[in-house]
């Protein structure tokens, strides 16, 4: 027996092969959409579409993220008439009309209502090890910014209103788990997500993550103190471009990620602030995320 026959032989995992002839690097699975701009912008084709693997689609409520995956879901089924949709609702805002809307037939469509994160890794995991790679399955989850962790349903319970750190992380590891799986087994996934303005000097969406936690000050236009928890649009806050306007308010039970890894920022003055690891200090060497400071960066707090 060859050394390469050897080592094929005593791999213990499922998929092992040569790569020449390996199925995880074949030719992908090509679901085409009835529209072309959608297929362009999935694949970069007008002939592609969606393939295995995790798509997520992220915007600002009320455009329709829903009705896009299905119509994703109504070209599987086209394509596969043997197919089934495997539906994760949280939301429990997707009447069966809209289902029919896209010519979805129900009896093809398994509702699966989740309320925390821990239920649907769980249940996600046990049906993908069932699964088989020429099982014709495609997986929706509405939404995964909606879900909450099991740790703050427990919280609520017990009357607890304490950050809840465990969400995040509950996320990131429900997407490890499924993510080669899907692609192993040649299911497409889409999970729906959703977007926020920041309320930094130039605004940008977001899907997930944070910025300070509550009880920090911000300095309003009038020059008084308020914390970052009671905004509400309309405030008027300084900036180093002059005061400006809050137009959108968000908070950690309203984020993809929860409440994310947190960092203490102590300035030589003494002060600290406790932000995320993604909050952004204007240095004199430009903008430096809170993880990636050190005591070399000097901090610009007023206009030149």
């Amino acid at each position: 027996m060859s050394l390469r026959d050897k080592l094929l032989k005593n791999s213990t995992l499922e998929h092992t092969s040569l790569l020449e002839t390996s199925k995880i690097y074949s030719k992908k699975d090509v679901i085409p959409t009835s529209v072309p701009m959608i297929n362009v912008a999935l694949s970069g084709s007008i002939d592609g579409g969606i393939t295995p693997g995790v798509t997520m689609l992220a915007g600002p409520s009320k455009h329709f993220k829903t009705g896009f995956a299905l119509l994703l879901g109504a070209a599987f089924l086209q394509k596969y008439p043997e197919g089934i949709i495997l539906f994760y609702d949280s939301e429990f805002g997707t009447p069966q009309g809209y289902f029919k809307t896209f010519n979805i037939p129900l009896d093809r469509v398994i509702h699966v209502p989740v309320t925390d994160v821990e239920e649907l890794k769980h249940d996600m995991s046990v049906q993908l090890a069932a699964l088989e790679r020429n099982d014709k399955v495609f997986i929706i989850v509405d939404s995964i910014g909606n879900l909450a962790s099991k740790k703050e349903t427990d919280d609520a319970l017990d009357g607890k209103s304490v950050a809840d750190m465990t969400r995040s992380k509950a996320l990131k590891s429900f997407f490890r788990i499924v993510t080669a799986k899907l692609t192993l087994k040649d299911i497409p996934m889409v999970a729906i997500n959703h977007t926020y303005k920041t309320l930094e000097l130039y605004s940008k969406d977001v899907v997930g993550g944070g910025c300070v936690v509550a009880g920090t000050k911000v300095k309003l236009a009038d020059g008084t103190l308020k914390s970052i928890e009671d905004f509400v649009v309309g405030d008027f806050v300084q900036t180093l471009d002059g005061d400006k306007e809050v137009t959108a308010v968000w908070n950690p039970d309203t984020l993809v990620d929860g409440t994310p890894e947190r960092i203490e920022v102590e300035f030589d003055d003494g002060y600290k602030v406790v932000v995320s690891e993604s909050h952004k200090f204007l240095t004199t060497s430009g903008w430096v995320n809170a993880s990636d400071l050190n005591n070399t960066h000097e901090l610009i707090l007023s206009a030149p």
